[in-house]
């Protein structure tokens, strides 16, 4: 009889091996990290870790495959919010969460010196940001319509500038500092409509001021 597969458990092993390897990748590097030491995180053998993932590339990509459909999930929490402006700030605070992981800023540390050199993984980082640009743009162009966000802002411009925003919370990722209440007041007051000027003041008293 021929052996049947578990999707389930293929699904949790994998999973096993990603949240491994992003330990070890962050921690020593891509270059300097063996699927031998892979396979002793995860706490199985070499062998297991190539029945999973033919090559330790591979198992570098799967650490950030994982973040398509969460990011997918996170949009679309959000997408639908009443008030746009605010589902922008909490969009991008979810996004940002994982930044207080130990091994945030490493671990995208070595995305940025690994991305040339693997064109599977800019595919697989294309999406994942295609996912979040398009659902930031969403939520801009409707703050816009309803008031809230600065109609001079253009959505595209503005959604990529959040997003390296959040990367810049990553890389400057400490385990004793928070970055996130800096993050969301930096992007609400962006965000934020210029006050109209008051057509009834002197604009003489506000050069005096």
């Amino acid at each position: 009889m021929a052996r049947t597969t578990d999707p389930e458990r293929v699904a949790r092993r994998r999973e096993t091996i990603a949240v491994a390897a992003a330990a070890r990748f962050a921690e020593q590097g891509f270059e300097a990290t063996t699927v031998a030491d892979i396979a002793r995180a995860a706490g199985m053998s070499a062998a297991s870790v190539f029945y999973y993932y033919p090559d330790k590339r591979a198992v570098f990509r799967a650490v950030f495959e994982r973040d398509l459909p969460l990011s997918r999930t996170l949009v679309d929490r959000h997408a639908g919010a009443a008030h746009p402006a605010a589902a922008i700030v909490d969009l991008a605070t979810d996004l940002a969460a994982d930044a207080r992981d130990p091994h945030a800023a490493g671990i995208l540390v070595e995305l940025l010196r690994q991305i040339d050199r693997d064109p599977e993984l800019v595919e697989v980082i294309t999406r994942t940001e295609a996912v979040v640009q398009e659902g930031l743009v969403g939520l801009i162009t409707r703050g816009i319509v309803d008031g809230t966000v600065d109609p001079a802002l253009d959505p595209a411009e503005t959604a990529t500038w959040i997003r390296n925003l959040v990367d810049a919370v990553y890389l400057g990722a400490h385990p004793d500092r928070d970055a996130i209440p800096a993050l969301r007041r930096t992007v609400a007051r962006y965000l934020a409509p210029e006050p109209s000027p008051d057509p009834t003041g002197d604009p003489r008293e506000s050069e005096t001021k």
